[in-house]
């Protein structure tokens, strides 16, 4: 009979996903069960013909859960997605045993328990690990759990939850965090993580590259100090007492600072932290991180609530400006988590076209608990305005790189082998086109430039219907023949005529002689220059213009032989002409994009999961396994004949996130 599991997902040959009642079964019994000729399970959405009947009917099953070993600490009525550090340990857990030589002949079974909430954090890892190991696609590692209903994450806020994020958007986030590098796993420590996010250790955690949120440090001393200068300020001392008094704190300040707060300022002394943003009351001197030559910036909006236009555009300016120059800017409120995830969430859908599920479930992942309450809507509702200043931004950056590239002149120069060729052949350059004086056109040039200018504007007769293209209605039928357009070149040429004082006709000279070439509409615009433009003209009789050709007719160029004037014409005019500029420098692109600047843009028409292949393979420069191989053997306890490999054990969490801390 077939084991009382969910129809098993099929992610891959031998990787599967099910779910068991609640409680789990130990995977000790399902897998001795497993051994049994009839416990074969059922396998969702698999093609009915004989060769994979036959194959699932002989296969064996190698069942396991991690249910008990990674789980959530909620700080309210959260209870998901599981961090980094745990997708990944999930994944290297996930991968010792495809790779254990034991367990090859088993199809591996990643199963939880029916309890929705446990259901959907476990479903998640498997997706994770689908997309981020085996370089499939968010819509790829989804496809296997489609077909099952999942309950929605929900915030770390009091009160019901009206906010839905599922598992599409946590896969969709850190696919697109991955684009843009702002999470790579060989870059990932495990101890770190798990170490800095403790509170006793400062409760901090990595966003991105640029960015550390963390809770705010606490200095009871300065805070005690503060409290008795607002208490004295009314008393009578004098100035002496109270520097000394000063003086003596400041020391015994230096002296008393919490292990937390001095775990902070060392650890951003060696990670290159440029600003310190603060969102939340005077909880310490900003002059401890001033005195180490760390900025410190107050950006103060009340807990729980939403920050104005302003607090964020200023928040995006001035984090922009200190990420391009290679600096790493720390954001903190009271806990880390709301007030903090909103902005970052904002810099998030600004400079990389983040969604606001993306980025929360992003975000979420990386530090559990981010953006709380009515910041969640506040995000949906404001990542449209958001994108639109990236792209006023974006436009603004072209115009300035525009208008520096035009103030820039490019002087020609002739280049040293056309130099030595011309001193060679003992030849005189041609002068600077800055000393060539201007080239007056000859006559018959300029007859010809005032004819073209003074023949009227045509028209488009191809588009006009014939009905209205026809001026008389005995037309020829020959009318459309494009061989019609332009007329045979007249042989006759006008005599020489002497100039006679008496009759005031001047001489023509010899270039007004030439035959020239009469198109149709160009003699019907000479008729209409004649007639005026008050009526039709009437056509004369001589004219060799049909009574149907309008002045609208596009005329055709024929072929003629170029003459030698305008041989020395068009080699008189290229002597003149400036080289093309070099194309101006332009400012690095800051418009969301699917990959980030450093690495070449796919292809506009290929397909998407083109472009997810060749961002995968360029995302992909070192062994795919080496983190993985690298720190496995600090998450998981290596495998023996008796055993399979395992998680091991961690300390838990402890949360810094009280209810007090959020406004319902």
């Amino acid at each position: 009979m077939p084991l009382k599991c969910e129809p098993l997902c099929r992610f891959s040959d031998r990787l599967y996903f099910t779910s068991f009642l609640h409680p789990v079964p130990n995977p000790t019994v399902l897998n001795r069960l497993a051994a049994e000729p009839g416990n074969r399970p059922r396998v969702r959405t698999r093609p009915k013909d004989p060769e994979t009947a036959a194959a699932d009917g002989t296969a064996t099953y190698y069942y396991f859960t991690i249910d008990d070993q990674l789980l959530y600490l909620s700080f309210f009525e959260d209870w998901g997605p599981l961090n980094i550090a745990m997708v990944y340990k999930a994944c290297i857990l996930i991968h010792e045993l495809l790779e254990d030589t034991d367990l090859s002949p088993h199809r591996l079974v990643f199963y939880s328990s029916s309890d929705p909430k446990r259901k959907a954090n476990a479903a998640l890892l498997i997706a994770l690990f689908f997309m981020i190991v085996q370089r499939r696609t968010p819509w790829e590692a989804f496809h296997p759990i489609a077909e099952i209903e999942f309950m929605p994450f929900r915030d770390a806020g009091r009160g019901p939850s009206d906010f839905s994020l599922n598992i599409q958007d946590c896969l969709w986030g850190i696919w697109k965090a991955m684009q843009h590098g702002l999470c790579d796993m060989n870059e990932f420590s495990v101890d770190d993580y798990e170490y800095y996010e403790k509170v006793e250790n400062g409760d901090w955690n990595w966003i991105t590259p640029n960015f550390i949120a963390f809770a705010s440090p606490v200095d009871t001393a300065w805070i005690k100090r503060e409290k008795e200068a607002k208490e004295n300020d009314n008393a009578n001392t004098t100035a002496g007492s109270s520097t000394a008094a000063s003086s003596s704190s400041n020391l015994a300040l230096q002296r008393k600072l919490p292990t937390p707060f001095l775990n902070c300022l060392d650890y951003f002394d060696k990670r290159n932290i440029k600003l310190v943003i603060r969102l939340n009351h005077l909880l310490y001197d900003r002059c401890t991180f001033l005195d180490r030559g760390i900025d410190h910036m107050e950006l103060y909006f009340d807990d729980g609530t939403n920050p104005t236009d302003e607090i964020v555009r200023t928040f995006l300016d001035v984090c922009d400006r200190v990420i391009e120059s290679g600096g790493v800017v720390a954001v903190h409120c009271k806990a880390g988590l709301g007030r903090t995830g909103t902005l970052i969430g904002a810099y998030l859908i600004w400079k990389y076209g983040f969604t606001a599920n993306e980025a929360i479930g992003f975000m979420r992942i990386v530090r559990p608990g981010s953006v709380v309450g009515p910041q969640q809507q506040y995000m949906y509702l404001k990542q449209l305005e958001w994108c639109k200043w990236a792209a006023a931004d974006e436009i603004k950056s072209q115009q300035a790189a525009a208008a520096l590239a035009s103030t820039t002149l490019v002087t020609p120069a002739t280049p040293p082998a056309e130099e030595e060729e011309l001193a060679r052949m003992d030849v005189t350059p041609p002068p600077s086109p800055a000393h060539v004086a201007p080239v007056t056109p000859s006559r018959h040039i300029a007859a010809a430039a005032a004819q073209a200018k003074a023949i009227a504007t045509p028209g488009q007769p191809r588009k006009t219907p014939r009905t209205k293209r026809t001026l008389d209605a005995d037309s020829d039928d020959n009318e459309d023949d494009e061989s019609q357009d332009v007329l045979p070149a007249l042989s006759l040429s006008r005599p020489k005529v002497k100039s006679s004082k008496a009759t005031g006709v001047k001489g023509i000279t010899a270039s007004e002689s030439r035959p020239t070439r009469v198109t149709r509409s160009t003699a019907g615009a000479a008729n209409l220059r004649k007639a005026g433009t008050g009526s039709r003209p009437e056509i004369s009789k001589a004219s060799p213009v049909k009574a149907s050709q309008g002045p609208n007719k596009i005329p055709r160029l024929a072929t003629t032989k170029t003459t030698a004037a305008a041989k020395a014409a068009v080699a008189a005019i290229g002597t003149t002409r400036r080289p093309n500029p070099s194309p101006s420098p332009t400012l690095p692109s800051r418009l969301p994009t699917l990959v980030s600047s450093r690495r070449p843009h796919p292809h506009a028409t290929a397909s998407l999961t083109d472009v997810a292949k060749a961002t995968i393979k360029r995302t992909t420069t070192e062994p795919s396994d080496a983190w993985m191989k690298t720190n496995a053997a600090t998450v998981v306890l290596p495998g023996s004949k008796s055993e399979r490999p395992g998680l091991r054990p961690v300390r838990r969490r402890r949360s810094s996130f009280s209810s007090a801390d959020v406004v319902a």
